[in-house]
């Protein structure tokens, strides 16, 4: 009564083609239950500080970073969404590393695309004191001016802030010659 049917042939031919489908199959249920690229970004502030030594508002070959000096960040972000227009704003310290600068990351933030928050943010680093004793003047001591980077694989943005320096409070002749 009941007849065996068999859908595969006997000579194997369709394996290779029954295999391909199924993995097909299987790799596009796969790629449906992957999630969404996240469009929210990383950002990065980042700048350093130095010693102006011959006073000149030049990085030059007397001039060394300064480490351990401590800066003031704020910044103001207004996010990117169809329904609302919010506006992120922060202000932090942190400390020169050994090479003089100075990081703050900002982890992924809800309504912020890398691509939008070069163009609605802004960010501004201010000296707040030094660590070195014989160079504690402030130089250039806030700056807002930057240079923004973007990646858009990873959706992170570098803001790299311009240098800020304190001064001593009397220039090296012997160094700097006179001016």
């Amino acid at each position: 009564m009941w007849k065996s049917i068999s859908y595969l042939p006997k000579s194997g031919t369709m394996i290779p083609i029954i295999l391909f489908l199924i993995s097909s199959l299987f790799i596009r249920t796969l790629s449906l239950e992957v999630e969404p690229a996240n469009t929210n970004a990383q950002i990065t502030v980042m700048g350093f500080v130095y010693c102006d030594i011959c006073s000149n508002n030049s990085f030059s070959r007397h001039s060394y970073f300064i480490p351990g000096a401590e800066v003031k960040i704020d910044c103001k972000f207004r996010t990117i969404s169809p329904r609302t227009r919010e506006q992120i704003q922060f202000s932090v310290n942190r400390t020169t590393n050994r090479y003089g600068v100075y990081k703050l990351d900002i982890p992924s933030v809800d309504g912020i695309a890398c691509t939008e928050a070069t163009i609605v943010s802004s960010c501004q680093a201010s000296l707040m004191w030094s660590s070195s004793t014989s160079c504690n003047v402030p130089g250039y001591k806030t700056t807002t001016d930057q240079i923004a980077i973007k990646s858009k694989q990873a959706n992170l943005c570098i803001y790299s802030l311009n240098a800020l320096n304190f001064k001593p409070s009397k220039i090296d002749i012997t160094l700097c010659g006179m001016n």
